[in-house]
C-alpha cells in the first residue's frame, strides 16, 4: 500500500437511526480517514443510500481486510455494498455503429485519463471505425447482426465479454436491439444514450424531424439498458438551448455535444461507484 491508498464504499438499505454513525465508527476503528461522504435518505421509500471516499494509511488494512471485516456491519443493516480502490480504471467494452462521436469520444477521453475506466475492446455492426480503434490500440471486434444472425452476435458478444473480464458495456450510439436475454445478462451493466426527443420524435431523422416542429431544446439521456427500449433508468441528461436559426444539420452538431455529455458524465459515475439503482430510479451521488 501506499502512504495513503484511497478506497470507495458504496451502500444502500432500509432507512434507519445509526447507519452513518456504524460507517464513521467502522472507518474510525480501523485507522481510516474520510475524504468525502455523500448520502441520501428517500424519504418516500424510507431508503437511504451513501458513499464514502477515504484514505488507509501505510500501515491500516487493505482491501481484502477491509472487505472482510466491513460484511458483519453490512449483514447487520440489511446492506448492498460495494468497496473498491477509488484509483481502480473499470473495464468496459464499447459499442457503435456508424455514427462515431460519442466512441471518439470515450476513446479520447479514457487516453488522456479523464475518465477512470479502460476501454478493453470495441465491437461493431459496421467496419467503419476501425482504422480509428486500432489507432488507439485496442481490439475491434466486427460482429454483423442480421434478424437471422442476432442469437449468435449476442453470443459471441457475452464470449468477449467473459474473455475480457467486461464490467461495463457501453452502446456509444450502437443501433441495433438487445434481446430480452441479453438485457437480463447485462443488467445494471449496459449503458445507452439516446436523443431526448423520445418519444416525441421517433424513426430515421429525428432531428429533421425536430426542425419542422421547430423545437427550443435538443438534448440526451443516458440510461441503463433493461427490457424496455430506451426507457431504462436515467442516469444523466444533458439539454442544449437553440433557436429558429438553426437548421436541421446544426440540431445535429448540437445533439452529438449532448449525447457526448450526457455519456461521458454516466460512465464516470458508474466508474466511479457514484450510481446506485432504485427499483426503475437511480440515485446518483456526486
Amino acid at each position: 500500500m501506499t502512504a495513503s491508498e484511497g478506497f470507495v464504499l458504496t451502500l444502500d438499505c432500509a432507512e434507519s437511526p445509526g447507519i452513518v454513525h456504524a460507517v464513521a465508527e467502522y472507518l474510525l476503528n480501523h485507522g481510516c480517514y474520510i475524504v468525502d461522504i455523500k448520502q441520501f435518505g428517500d424519504q418516500i421509500e424510507r431508503h437511504f443510500f451513501m458513499r464514502v471516499h477515504f484514505l488507509a494509511g501505510s500501515d491500516g488494512p487493505n482491501r481484502e481486510v477491509l472487505r472482510a471485516e466491513f460484511a458483519p456491519v453490512a449483514e447487520r443493516w440489511g446492506m448492498k455494498w460495494r468497496l473498491e480502490p477509488q484509483e481502480r480504471k473499470e473495464r468496459i467494452l464499447v459499442m457503435v455503429s456508424k455514427f462515431g462521436h460519442c466512441l471518439n469520444d470515450l476513446l479520447f477521453r479514457a487516453r488522456n485519463g479523464e475518465l477512470p475506466v479502460e476501454i478493453v475492446a470495441v465491437v461493431s455492426n459496421h467496419e467503419t471505425h476501425k482504422d480509428l480503434v486500432t489507432w488507439h490500440g485496442i481490439p475491434f471486434h466486427h460482429i454483423p447482426v442480421t434478424p437471422d444472425t442476432k442469437p449468435a452476435a449476442e453470443a459471441q458478444l457475452l464470449e468477449l465479454v467473459d474473455t475480457y473480464k467486461v464490467e461495463l458495456v457501453v452502446l456509444a450510439r450502437y443501433m441495433q436491439v438487445f434481446s430480452d436475454n441479453l438485457t437480463s445478462v447485462l443488467s445494471g451493466r449496459a449503458i445507452n444514450i439516446h436523443h431526448s426527443f423520445l418519444p416525441s420524435f421517433k424513426g430515421a431523422k429525428p432531428y429533421h424531424q425536430a426542425y419542422e416542429r421547430g423545437v427550443k431544446t435538443v438534448g440526451a439521456t443516458a440510461h441503463y439498458v433493461n427490457s424496455e427500449l430506451d426507457e431504462g433508468p436515467i442516469i444523466a441528461q444533458s439539454v442544449i438551448e437553440v433557436d429558429h436559426s438553426y437548421e436541421p444539420e446544426d440540431l445535429v452538431a448540437a445533439g452529438r455535444d449532448a449525447e457526448c455529455k450526457a455519456l461521458t458524465n454516466a460512465v464516470r459515475w458508474h466508474a466511479e461507484g457514484r450510481i446506485i439503482l432504485s427499483g426503475n430510479r437511480t440515485v446518483v451521488l456526486r
